[in-house]
């Protein structure tokens, strides 16, 4: 897949590249149209299946998104087709399906609605003007950013989403423009194959491909708290079983959710639903005396069905029914079906929105699974070095969700302690959580398993999770209950389970605070092997604490709940330092490393508050990022490329504005810190002018 390198500060697309070019999370991504489809919103389904009656097409019933309805066609004829159809009186809408460049499969339909932040001293007249010379109608403001709305596309608009964003973004009053698209969502892991006993996930005491602590420690953890019913933990899948056993109980089910069917009842219509049932019993299935039990079995069930496919509004709905009604943690275990998938401006903001605004303002816990395809999260890997491996070439991964700074990203060990052979990995995962290991039959991404080597064959020996199934011969097993689910899929709702059961224990903590104690309370896995199938060796620990293929560690129910008992009192603030560095240092232009400005403080103490005050110029601040890096190496993303055409940065990030910041509290003060600068895109530069460190001890 090609990532477009083309600036977002650079004024000038050419007009022929114009359709070319997609704008979205201050990247700019090439795509392509597909040659034999285009998609249709018409003012009903019934309308836009008459279309076949019309012109030469035909149906490609389920591709698309419930909204649009998508037509094969001759390529030869397409164009031609499409502006006959656009002129259907019956059509709101029509447009080209695209995939991004280098990348077969991740297909991205198009809406009529676009997103515009304007630069903040853009008066609302100017707003006005620039709608009407395009041709837009304003639809809503976005909560949180100032001078952000939604627009949706007219009659009077003369060119699609893609070209109109890349005109505005070239404007010196639009900070950031971007189409809504749509993409399908896709579940990490699905499993083809009662009863705590055979939970091992949750506790063990050994057995065959059993490692000692290879669980999460729930038993003693249970003996603090198994949750409360105030503790809701949502769960968005393809669907949930809600009458099944695990989810039976006085207000066990909360505000439950379909936005695939409209209503209120998200059971399983569809063959292949099984999913959501599976996770939402690794979370919070009832303790009943029958079947299974979850890791925070009395903790309430939010169950959300989602439509199967991925836009900014779908987003914005998801985690705003959860907000809006009272979920204290949110499951995902999903992520696009694109490999190189950037949030949007509007879908960052929904999350943003969730993790610190939910609960009162103290946020929702957000998890999310890392993925299945031994990629990283976020990066460029070699994948030709591998025998018998179809795919070669360097490929650039990127998970979206999973890189969001309020997201806590997970991935998989095994009952063996290992890393699963499947799990993604990277800078972005902060836990892992026990699962199943590639099963045989499936092999490796790219790698027949009767073609691995016995010594990867060995690598890959692990036990299934024991879960809810979808009832009956539908699911995953016949019966009530599988006894193979896995991936990173299951991993994520069994850490979902036990934020849950450490806000039960202290419901007074953040979101941020929650994260921070699942890290620091996490098991450390010791898998010096190295990657069967790239030959990276990720699994030790840096001087932070962290490593790619684990993040902290596997989680630890037992530690976390104790130490938020422990937090019930919280830390004083008795003094704080204050360090300045005045020290004006250039930004080298065009860098990937960047640069480092630089305070050493010498006093021993441990961090209880931290604000850092930024002071830079630069000519487009859009084309910088700015870190904190504290003296343990661990690494804060303060200000990421949003601030578009903006020349001046004076701003103060703290733990209330800037939730990551969090995880640097009880972290050594002694050391050297560091403000890391990089400018990765050409022409612009700028200078630090200053920064200052405020550490409460």
């Amino acid at each position: 897949m090609t990532n477009a390198s083309t600036p977002q500060g650079n004024a000038s697309i050419p007009d022929e590249n114009r359709g070319k070019i997609l704008q979205r999370g201050g990247e700019e991504l090439l795509v392509e149209k597909l040659d034999d489809r285009f998609a249709v919103n018409a003012t009903s389904k019934q309308q836009a299946w008459d279309l076949v009656n019309k012109v030469p097409v035909q149906i490609n019933p389920g591709a698309a998104p419930p909204q649009l309805t998508e037509f094969i066609v001759d390529p030869a004829q397409k164009d031609q087709v499409l502006n006959q159809v656009r002129s259907d009186a019956q059509v709101n809408y029509a447009s080209h399906v695209y995939q991004v460049q280098g990348s077969p499969g991740s297909q991205l339909y198009v809406t009529n609605q676009i997103t515009i932040q304007f630069d903040p001293a853009v008066k609302a007249e100017t707003m006005s003007a620039i709608a009407q010379e395009f041709g837009l109608e304003q639809v809503k403001q976005i909560a949180g950013i100032p001078n952000t709305f939604v627009f949706q596309l007219t009659a009077d608009s003369k060119e699609n989403p893609l070209k109109i964003t890349n005109r505005l973004i070239s404007r010196s009053e639009i900070l950031t423009a971007e189409p809504n698209i749509i993409v399908r969502q896709q579940a990490h892991y699905r499993p083809k194959d009662s009863l705590y006993s055979k939970q091992w996930h949750l506790n063990h005491s050994g057995g065959q491909d059993l490692a000692t602590g290879a669980h999460v420690f729930a038993e003693q953890a249970w003996d603090i708290t198994r949750g409360s019913r105030s503790i809701v933990v949502a769960v968005m899948d393809d669907a949930i079983d809600l009458g099944h056993p695990d989810f039976q109980g006085l207000g066990k089910v909360v505000a439950p959710r379909d936005f695939k069917g409209r209503d209120f009842n998200p059971a399983p219509e569809d063959l292949g639903e099984d999913h959501g049932t599976s996770c939402a019993g690794v979370a919070v299935a009832e303790e009943n005396g029958f079947g299974t039990v979850g890791a925070a079995p009395g903790c309430a069930l939010m169950p959300i069905r989602t439509t199967g496919f991925l836009d900014d509004q779908t987003i914005e709905d998801l985690f705003g029914w959860a907000v809006d009604r009272g979920a204290s943690v949110i499951s995902c275990s999903w992520g696009p079906s694109a490999v190189y998938y950037p949030l949007s401006l509007r879908q960052r903001a929904a999350i943003t929105r969730a993790a610190t605004e939910g609960r009162d303002g103290k946020g929702c816990v957000i998890v999310f699974a890392a993925g299945n395809a031994n990629r990283p999260t976020n990066g460029t890997i070699n994948e030709s070095g591998w025998r018998n491996n179809a795919i070669s070439g360097r490929t650039s991964w990127l998970g979206g969700f999973t890189v969001h700074p309020d997201v806590i990203a997970v991935s998989a060990s095994t009952s063996l302690n290992k890393k699963a052979a499947y799990s993604n990995w990277g800078a972005e995962i902060s836990v892992c959580a026990p699962s199943n290991n590639a099963p045989p039959g499936m092999g490796l991404p790219g790698i027949g398993y009767v073609a691995t080597p016995p010594e990867v064959r060995t690598a890959l020996r692990g036990l299934g999770i024991v879960t809810a199934d979808r009832r009956g011969n539908e699911g995953y097993d016949t019966g009530d209950f599988t006894y193979g689910f896995g991936g990173t899929s299951s991993a994520c709702p069994l850490v979902a389970g036990v934020a849950a059961l450490v806000l039960s224990a202290n419901p007074d903590l953040t979101a941020q605070e929650v994260r921070q104690i699942l890290q620091q309370t996490a098991d450390k896995i010791v898998d010096p092997d190295p990657d069967p199938q790239f030959g990276l060796r990720k699994g030790t620990y840096e001087a932070s604490g962290r490593c790619d293929w684990f993040g902290y560690g596997k989680v630890n129910a037992a530690k976390a709940t104790q130490a938020a008992i422990a937090r019930r009192v919280s830390l004083t603030v008795a003094r704080s330092l204050v360090v300045e560095n005045s020290k004006m240092v250039m930004i080298p232009d065009n860098s990937s490393v960047g640069i480092a400005s630089e305070i050493q403080i010498n006093e021993f103490a441990t961090i209880k508050d931290i604000q850092v005050t930024v002071n830079i110029t630069h000519d487009f601040l859009g084309d910088i990022e700015v870190s904190l890096v504290s003296p343990s190496g661990s690494e804060t993303l303060l200000q990421g490329r949003t601030l578009g055409r903006q020349t001046v940065l004076n701003r103060t990030y703290s733990l209330q504005t800037t939730p990551p910041l969090r995880r640097m509290l009880g972290q050594p003060v002694q050391g050297r810190w560091q403000l890391r600068v990089v400018d990765a895109i050409a022409n612009d530069t700028g200078i630090i002018n200053s920064w200052k460190l405020a550490i409460g001890v």
